[in-house]
């Protein structure tokens, strides 16, 4: 049984094959903007070929037959993708519960602990990553296997910790009306972070894209340093406000590859002041353990190892 793998983000989508359950192989890499739909990039993708079934993850919620992805132009329906395809079944889910359902078949090379801890194996555990937009879902473990729960987290309101962050939600606010957690933790946030800090320390560094801040940090501009820096606390702050609204004693996972390529400049002290940060429920915290999974394309692992049938 060969099965088709999607992982359908906002820039880009990622393809694979599923042989009998195996692992993904044949990865591809293919950009949003270069097709019409995500028919249009399966057929580029499969080239000719065929595949029994399909499990695509989309950066977007997944509510009926109608897919609208959130930051991206791509529309499609569930049943008529399958029929284009000429597919047994097309199971769509959200990408962060393709993350999700990747951890158990993670390894530890593909982990790197930022902070150690406790987990509670009874507990759910969250996972976390910013890209194009910020993904979350949670794992709750049930005795016939890990039940994966889909999460629009990413939305909650943006809650200042201090008087820069207060600021910056003021200058948000202006340009976007509510303001998301989303709005600065994933790859556009982390840019206009960037330019705030650039325009308010009196930097001349230029930042046009997220690459850029990230640069200017390696390169020693101190505002694009900053702004990497409160990127992480935002995202540390964003996980303990998630991580408490379920008590997820099982663990946090931070995804994705804007950490990732992060490398040295993601900054694991600034992401566990936010994360700890709690006031009376700090404790809460504290035995909950932070770590980032390291792996490239979970979303296709995660994919491949999905049970379908399942909610």
């Amino acid at each position: 049984m060969i099965r088709l793998l999607g992982d359908l983000g906002g820039t880009n989508a990622r393809f694979a094959l599923s042989v009998d359950g195996g692992p993904p192989q044949e990865e591809r890499k293919l950009p949003v903007a270069d097709h019409s739909g995500v028919v249009e990039a399966a057929h580029t993708y499969l080239a000719g070929r065929a595949a029994d079934e399909a499990v695509f993850a989309v950066a977007t919620p997944v509510r009926g037959d109608h897919i609208a992805f959130t930051n991206n132009n791509w529309r499609f329906s569930i049943r008529e993708a399958e029929a284009a395809l000429a597919l047994r079944r097309l199971t769509v889910i959200n990408d962060f519960v393709a993350q999700a359902a990747s951890i158990p078949a993670l390894s530890g090379g593909d982990l790197r602990p930022l902070k150690p801890g406790e987990p509670h194996p009874g507990q759910p555990s969250l996972v976390i990553g910013p890209g194009t937009g910020l993904g979350v879902a949670f794992i709750q473990p049930e005795p016939g296997g890990p039940r994966i729960l889909p999460s629009e987290g990413g939305h909650i309101s943006f809650a200042p910790q201090d008087a820069l962050q207060a600021e910056i939600l003021a200058s948000l606010r202006a340009e976007h009306g509510h303001v998301s957690a989303e709005r600065l933790v994933s790859g556009p946030g982390l840019l206009a972070l960037g330019r705030f800090l650039v325009a308010k320390r009196g930097s001349a560094f230029r930042c046009d894209r997220p690459e850029d801040v990230a640069r200017g940090a390696e390169q020693g501009d101190a505002a694009c340093a900053e702004a990497v820096r409160l990127f992480c606390s935002i995202l540390g702050a964003t996980a303990g406000s998630l991580a408490l609204a379920l008590l997820t004693g099982g663990g946090v996972y931070v995804m994705g590859g804007l950490c990732r390529n992060l490398g040295p400049l993601l900054d694991p002290a600034a992401l566990l002041d936010g994360f700890h940060a709690k006031g009376r429920f700090e404790t809460v915290l504290r035995p909950i353990p932070v770590i980032q999974v390291v792996r490239p394309h979970t979303g296709l692992v995660g994919a491949a190892a999905f049970r379908t049938g399942l909610t």
